[in-house]
């Protein structure tokens, strides 16, 4: 993988997380910079180390599966895809369920919980020449960067750009899969 999947992957792992900021800087009166980088950097590290455990995970299955990798990374991806553009048409919670509290435990769980889908894309990367410790940097650079910017915006923004970001993040999703899927089935890899 080049570095223009790289990046697009990494912006499409941070727009989960991206949207959870809005709606956090959406709850706080008036978010500063220090708690909108402190939060960016807690989901940060969070979503730079998933894709690591599941690049992990996918090697110990690797002698199980080459043959399909390709179908498993764009068959991954493309779920989390469509898994994301769903959540992006719900309707958002009320104010009265926003969570009030910015402690490191609710942002750490929040965190945990948008990154499951960078771990599922670790699993699809460990099929591929993939440098995992660049991509997940990547990821984590993006979700820090988008997390801080999303904290700052929330307010202005809210939750309805949240939602915008998380459809687009899904379809960069599927088009990295579609992409990796073509990539393998013409020999351009």
């Amino acid at each position: 993988m080049n570095v223009v999947p790289t990046v697009l992957l990494a912006l499409a792992m941070s727009t989960d997380a991206f949207a959870a900021a809005v709606g956090k800087g959406a709850a706080l009166h008036r978010p500063h910079f220090r708690e909108a980088l402190r939060t960016g950097v807690i989901f940060g590290a969070i979503e730079g180390v998933t894709p690591l455990i599941g690049w992990g995970l996918g090697i110990a299955a690797a002698r199980f599966v080459i043959e399909w990798d390709h179908w498993i990374a764009f068959t991954l991806l493309s779920l989390l895809g469509f898994r994301m553009i769903f959540a992006g048409f719900r309707e958002p919670e009320p104010a009265a369920t926003k969570p009030q509290s910015h402690s490191f435990w609710v942002l750490a769980t929040t965190g945990f919980a948008t990154s499951i889908d960078a771990m599922a894309v670790g699993v699809g990367l460990a099929f591929l020449n993939v440098d995992i410790v660049a991509t997940a940097a990547a990821i984590g650079l993006s979700t820090l960067i988008m997390v801080t910017l999303g904290v700052m915006l929330g307010r202005v923004l809210g939750v309805l750009v949240g939602k915008r970001a998380e459809i687009a993040g899904g379809l960069l999703l599927i088009g990295i899969g579609s992409y990796i899927l073509f990539e393998h089935l013409t020999g351009a890899a």
